[in-house]
């Protein structure tokens, strides 16, 4: 429409945008979150067409994005009560496991949380400072006598009642390498422990979660994330030792060296607070609307999109420029 001023206009769609987003986060508490969506729906529906009107092409877009993101976390669903239910967690040692082990015991869940060492640290920490409801279970996703007990164990403590939720967290990264220069053993201990593994306790547990009927929530990781220098250090020396000499002249010993080391650089760049994934664990486990996939952190919904949106090509190129710095090439391609 013309006779408007441009900025005028654009605080016009802004103030749409925020009264929107403050509205339905007063409505959340007081209204049905079906109602709340379907309120949702008008009001994006209205700033749609505002956005469509005075602002075209790519700052209306920007605009109705923006709507998008300030809203979304008053349209999510309240959560069920956490007494009376319990959860079953895989890999509770450290990181991820043993952190939501200890939230969901201070929630008031009753938890199962298996650990590799019930002497390790990561243990007597979990004994220590969570109640008496939590209950330790020494467990190896690779032995089916240790799945078989810990189901039998918690199938004792939980008697006639279900199980509500397994969290299947226990995951591991065995090497940092090219397709190539991957050792078939990696492979299959890799599956073994984050496919197999976490398949196996699934069929045990299905009966427990029926019962309840339940939530299984799988979480994955690139990296796990961990970062020990020794060990990966260890696993570098361990690979070149095992190629073959053809490999080795193709490759470059100082090309694998590198690989390492960038591997390591990007691991501690990871942000220390772990609370994106463990709120998106909770909620898959305790939201009466629990979302079929969690993003934890909003720089990964926005890389998510961009992968899904660019063409493979230019995807590719952005994510090798922003995670690969490598300066070294295989011995093969070097001029």
């Amino acid at each position: 429409m013309e006779g408007y001023p441009t900025f005028s206009l654009a605080d016009l769609c802004v103030v749409s945008v925020v009264s929107a987003a403050a509205f339905l986060r007063l409505l959340t508490a007081e209204v049905q979150w079906t109602h709340r969506l379907v309120i949702a729906g008008i009001l994006f529906i209205v700033l749609e067409r505002v956005c469509c009107t005075y602002l075209a092409g790519l700052a209306g877009v920007l605009v109705f994005t923006a709507a998008g993101l300030l809203a979304f976390p008053s349209l999510s669903s309240p959560q069920l009560p956490a007494q009376g239910k319990a959860v079953f967690i895989t890999g509770c040692d450290s990181g991820f496991g043993k952190i939501m082990a200890q939230h969901f015991d201070s929630l008031g869940l009753q938890v199962f949380a298996t650990v590799l060492n019930k002497d390790g640290p990561g243990a007597k920490e979990l004994l220590q400072g969570c109640s008496e409801q939590l209950t330790l279970i020494q467990m190896d996703l690779t032995k089916p006598d240790d799945i078989d007990k810990a189901l039998q164990m918690t199938k004792d403590k939980l008697g006639e009642r279900g199980l509500w939720g397994l969290v299947n967290n226990a995951g591991k990264c065995f090497n940092v390498s090219d397709a190539e220069l991957s050792t078939g053993s990696s492979y299959r201990e890799c599956m073994e422990i984050n496919f197999f593994g976490a398949v196996t306790i699934t069929k045990g547990f299905l009966p427990l979660l029926r019962k309840t009927k339940g939530r299984i929530v799988n979480v994955s990781s690139p990296v796990a994330p961990s970062y020990n220098a020794e060990y990966w250090e260890n696993q570098v020396q361990s690979l070149i030792k095992s190629m073959s000499s053809e490999l080795l002249q193709d490759y470059g010993e100082e090309y694998m060296l590198e690989t390492k080391d960038l591997f390591l650089k990007y691991i501690t760049t990871a942000k220390e607070d772990l609370s994106p994934v463990i709120e998106s664990i909770t909620d898959a486990i305790l939201s009466s609307n629990p979302k079929p996939r969690y993003y934890a952190g909003k720089e990964i919904i926005i890389m998510y999109i961009f992968l899904c949106i660019l063409p493979t090509s230019l995807s590719d190129l952005i994510f090798n420029r922003c995670f690969l710095f490598k300066k070294v090439l295989p011995k093969a391609l070097q001029k």
